[in-house]
């Protein structure tokens, strides 16, 4: 009777073992639960960079107002019609 508690005894701690530090174990478990939560708040700041970027695309895609906008602001191009000024600082302007 004795051998079969040490057995069984045994056997509870090779589980226990196992449970706890074994390939696929508790530790090897939240390991992969905290990566899974870094990579899902990875995808979501890159899921929202993506809506922003197809927003801008669509909207150069289809309106006149931000291909104009996006010239005037980046190239310095006006209208034939307009007069453009660019107001400096002083310091800028030595």
């Amino acid at each position: 009777m004795r051998v079969l508690i040490i057995i069984l005894g045994g056997l509870l701690l090779l589980f226990q073992y196992s449970f706890w530090f074994g390939k696929n174990g508790y530790r090897d478990n939240q390991a992969v639960q905290q990566e899974i939560e870094q990579r899902t708040a990875e995808n979501t700041q890159l899921s929202q960079r993506n809506q922003l970027i197809m927003a801008e695309i669509k909207d150069l895609k289809e309106g006149v107002v931000a291909v104009e906008e996006r010239a005037r602001s980046e190239h310095d191009m006006v209208k034939s019609n307009e007069v453009f000024y660019r107001l400096m600082k002083a310091d800028e302007y030595q």
